[in-house]
């Protein structure tokens, strides 16, 4: 398997390109958690997610002779993870965005907020981000924390990159009114 991107573990994918169990479970070993994290901010339910990730290692080392290595490895292996985790939500017929088609038009201004967070203020940020719409959330989560960007969020759901910037923006909007709510209520 010759590859474009250097994998700092390319003797075991090359390995698991062979059916080794050994360099399987090593691999899954070392993404695993990873994996796991990735669906679960998405389901939102912990044994749904380890049954998304399981399944996600079975089919990447099924077609594992696919990666072509222009990614990382570890990218390609979330890209299986966040597909199945979003045709898991598919399946339950979860609207992920119940906003109508009209686009509001959020300037790149609004996107421009560059904060440290205390470990507080972060768990603040989770449970409000638990709280947000299926659709916000997921963008939100596949932009903040799974580093995607627009153009390939836009991809993995089949929307437009300017419907995903726009639901970004929505999310954010939205987090931050329900995160005002949640402090407001603390002051009564």
């Amino acid at each position: 398997m010759s590859s474009l991107y250097k994998n700092i573990h390319q003797d075991l994918i090359e390995l698991c390109g062979k059916n080794d169990p050994k360099a399987q479970f090593k691999i899954y070993k070392l993404y695993y958690k990873a994996m796991y994290n990735s669906s679960l901010r998405i389901v939102k339910d912990v044994a749904e997610a380890e049954d998304i990730m399981q399944e996600s290692f079975l089919a990447a080392f099924r077609n594992i002779k696919k990666y072509k290595g222009e990614v990382s490895f570890g990218a390609w292996l979330k890209r299986i993870v966040v597909n199945r985790s979003l045709d898991s939500l598919k399946k339950k017929k979860l609207e992920l965005f119940p906003i109508d088609n009209e686009l509001y038009k959020l300037s790149e201004e609004e996107d421009n907020h560059n904060i440290e967070y205390s470990e507080e203020q972060i768990a603040i940020l989770k449970k409000g981000i638990d709280l947000l719409p299926t659709g916000y959330r997921i963008i939100l989560n596949l932009y903040l924390i799974e580093g995607y960007d627009h153009e390939e969020i836009g991809s993995i759901l089949n929307i437009t990159s300017s419907t995903s910037r726009s639901q970004f923006l929505r999310a954010k909007k939205k987090l931050i009114q329900i995160i005002s709510e949640k402090e407001n209520q603390k002051m009564l």
